[in-house]
């Protein structure tokens, strides 16, 4: 199968990149290495990918309509995995037409680009975050009702509306997956298991805004592998949760993180507006329609990633 994956030197794309190539599929990357974090980070990711193989790669922005349109028809791949996009909810709060930008207009150029190329199948990576503020429950995909509390949050869930509307007009199918809370090695240094190891490792404070509620911290592996399973086994449009289905505490987060740095030390603030207080993936319709199972639990993804932080400590 050729595959395009929008965003494939971020976090999620390289590792999403690196699954494909072993398993001998055809991967091209548009990627435009936006600043967000570091440049030479995701240049790494990229030599990390050649190291398992060939791919062609576009730094092309999809804010640029023709080009997006261009390149897509140019690649002709049977599906798209469309995972490039800003992230972050703080910095949405302080940057909100970036988000309408990268979140939704270029989606929107991904589509059509999609719909005139005639891809059979399209993956939107959503988030979590589309269901703000919710009760102490499993989230279920008809959970989400637009009430979304960051622009970050609001991008994702406009999108999906795009999604919507260009699987009708071009009759592709469009998979919409929302992600839980992923972390891991690479995982993106503004996350807080990222930076919390990073700052540990140095001996320096870590700050927790208010409770640090609950998330639902789904390992990297397993995200790919959801989406893996999207592409090999879903022959229709869909919304479905991927995430690991356990919450966990940032209490029981710190905790883990003592058994590896037991000097910690902790600053509490105030809540940071656009945090949610808690996720929690039901993850029932992936089991079903995909047959997605997480395999990473929740101490053996945080001795990974620990393990990843030593070996590579000057790319945290």
């Amino acid at each position: 199968m050729k595959i395009l994956i929008t965003g494939g030197a971020g976090f999620i794309g390289s590792h999403f990149a690196l699954k494909m190539l072993k398993e001998q599929h055809e991967v091209a990357i548009i990627d435009n290495l936006h600043p967000y974090y570091s440049v030479e980070r995701k240049r790494q990711h990229l030599d990390v990918i050649k190291e398992a193989g060939d791919y062609q790669f576009y730094p092309t922005d999809l804010l640029n309509r023709d080009d997006t349109i261009s390149i897509i028809k140019k690649i002709s791949p049977d599906a798209i995995v469309h995972l490039a996009a800003l992230p972050g909810v703080a910095y949405s709060i302080l940057r909100p037409l970036e988000y309408i930008d990268y979140d939704v207009k270029a989606t929107v150029n991904v589509l059509e680009g999609a719909g005139q190329a005639g891809v059979k199948q399209v993956i939107f990576a959503s988030s979590s975050s589309v269901y703000g503020m919710m009760k102490n429950t499993p989230f279920k995909e008809e959970m989400a009702s637009g009430k979304t509390i960051s622009p970050y949050a609001a991008s994702k869930y406009a999108a999906e509306s795009f999604c919507h509307v260009y699987g009708h007009l071009y009759g592709m199918d469009v998979k919409i997956l929302r992600f839980f809370t992923v972390y891991g090695p690479w995982g993106r240094p503004d996350m807080a298991i990222a930076n919390f190891i990073k700052k540990l490792k140095n001996r320096e404070e870590i700050t927790v805004f208010g409770q640090g509620g609950t998330r639902d911290y789904t390992y990297v592996s397993d995200i790919v592998n959801g989406i893996g399973l999207a592409l090999q086994n879903l022959q229709q449009s869909a919304i479905i949760n991927i995430g690991s289905g356990r919450p966990v505490s940032m209490d029981q987060l710190l905790d883990e993180l003592k058994l590896y740095y037991p000097d910690m030390k902790l600053r509490r603030e105030e809540n940071r507006a656009g945090d949610v207080d808690r996720t929690w993936a039901d993850i029932s319709l992936a089991r079903e329609l995909l047959g997605y199972e997480p395999e990473t639990d929740f101490r053996k993804g945080i001795a990974e990633t620990v393990a990843w932080a030593e070996q590579y400590e000057d790319f945290l």
